[in-house]
């Protein structure tokens, strides 16, 4: 989709060998040139003509719309198998649980290398039942990280307990495993880690930690499905993980969704019935649980997605990898990734200055970007009574204060790709 953009911001693009879609004649001020060295598009990517981009822009230029993420397209192409499998829920009325989300907890067991799915109605009741099931109650501490979304600690609110926050690693925006020990106290009881923007923290430092502690480990694997660290997968690395399928996740329901996966009987056990007022049978109630079922329409949908999920895992990380060698030389940082491990991207993400105008500049360019998350959690009014003052933690401060998300999904183009690369190579220059 491309629009023509009339303000005064400079704008150039040079094109080599392609017609731009959709575009009627030469666009304004478009130089067309031959291209002197051939670059490699990467597979998977659908190359609709290699493009260079250098934006000085003038009136009546043409501008490429780049969505942040597009799940129209995603449904264009998936449309024919969900509408029949929504109808089988409705003919079978299974829409609390029932076979869909049986078969889904089963197939994604599978693909985490796991036991055990218990799936539930959200990530953030996912995070609560975990930690109620490794036995987090009111005293308690729960270690984590200030830079996440604000259900991380929500969760271990819910318990009754305190979150401890530990600042990251500025190299991958995880919790730093340096720090985590000092923060340790004798009402620490787990270790609550974040796989953020679906970059595995460093596991192996944390859960010989928590052994010679005695904690207990839950995954917030909320961003990170299909994940490796190590070449395990991400859900197989705790005591249990807890994973979300709200919609925009690489793995997204059509609603809410989430699971808790784990290899220990027990704690399967415990989530099974917690999600449903604490039944073991039906009108048996040991004990006062939670509505935290998982919808048969969203079973269904993500058993369909499920089976997409390594060719988009896959098309992720080519994009990752594109925007990495085009932005390699930019007046900008990106997160460092351990070539033992798999980032799954779903956000890629840079650190810039002046992120208000970056973010404006690029939006003349008509590419929409985010920030994940503007501000830490410990500088919330929600938790501003846990005593953090700002400074605690400076490369979550700072990393909250820098941080933006680039347009990644499956669907990207290769133009749209180096569109958006040279794009914000323009804008925020070489180094």
């Amino acid at each position: 989709m491309r629009k023509k953009f009339s303000q005064k911001c400079n704008f150039t693009a040079i094109k080599h060998r392609a017609t731009l879609s959709g575009a009627k004649g030469p666009p304004t001020r478009i130089q067309r040139l031959r291209e002197t060295q051939p670059r490699n598009v990467p597979r998977g990517l659908v190359a609709r003509g290699r493009l260079k981009y250098s934006f000085s822009m003038g009136e009546n230029a043409t501008v490429m719309k780049v969505p942040l993420l597009d799940l129209q397209s995603e449904y264009a192409e998936l449309r024919d198998e969900i509408l029949p499998a929504l109808d089988r829920v409705c003919k079978n009325s299974t829409f609390v649980q029932g076979p869909e989300v049986e078969a889904f907890e089963r197939e994604f067991a599978d693909f985490c290398g796991i036991k055990h799915c218990v799936a539930l109605s959200s990530g953030t009741a996912a995070l609560h039942v975990g930690l109620l099931a490794l036995g987090v109650q009111s005293g308690d501490d729960v270690i984590t990280t200030p830079n996440s979304f604000l259900a991380t600690a929500e969760a271990i609110t819910y318990c009754g307990a305190r979150p401890v926050f530990v600042d990251i690693d500025p190299a991958t925006a995880n919790l730093d495993r340096q720090l985590i020990e000092r923060s340790i106290t004798p009402r620490t009881r787990a270790i609550l880690p974040v796989h953020l923007y679906g970059r595995p923290a460093d596991m192996d430092p944390i859960r010989e930690i928590a052994a010679r502690r005695n904690l207990r480990i839950l995954e917030d694997a909320a961003q990170a499905h299909a994940a490796r660290y190590r070449a395990q997968r991400v859900g197989s690395l705790g005591l249990a993980a807890a994973f979300s399928f709200y919609p925009t996740k690489n793995l997204g329901a059509y609603g809410e969704g989430g699971a808790l996966t784990t290899n220990d009987d027990a704690i399967a056990k415990f989530a099974r019935a917690a999600r449903s007022h604490g039944q073991t049978a039906r009108y048996d109630h040991e004990f006062p649980g939670y509505n935290y079922r998982m919808h048969g329409f969203q079973g269904a949908v993500l058993r369909i997605k499920l089976r997409r999920l390594h060719a988009w895992t896959q098309k992720r990380r080519e994009i990752a990898k594109e925007y990495r060698r085009v932005l390699q030389g930019a007046r900008l940082e990106m997160l460092q990734d351990d070539p033992r491990d798999e980032c799954v991207y779903h956000q890629f993400v840079i650190y810039v200055n002046n992120r208000n105008s970056v973010i404006a500049q690029l939006a003349a360019r008509g590419i929409d970007t985010a920030v994940h998350y503007p501000k830490p959690i410990h500088l919330q009014p929600a938790y501003c009574t846990l005593g953090y003052p700002a400074g605690t933690f400076p490369h979550a401060e700072r990393a909250c204060e820098r941080v933006l998300s680039l347009p990644i999904f499956p669907s990207m183009t290769a133009e749209q790709v180096d569109y958006v690369a040279n794009a914000v190579l323009e804008v925020v220059g070489r180094k």
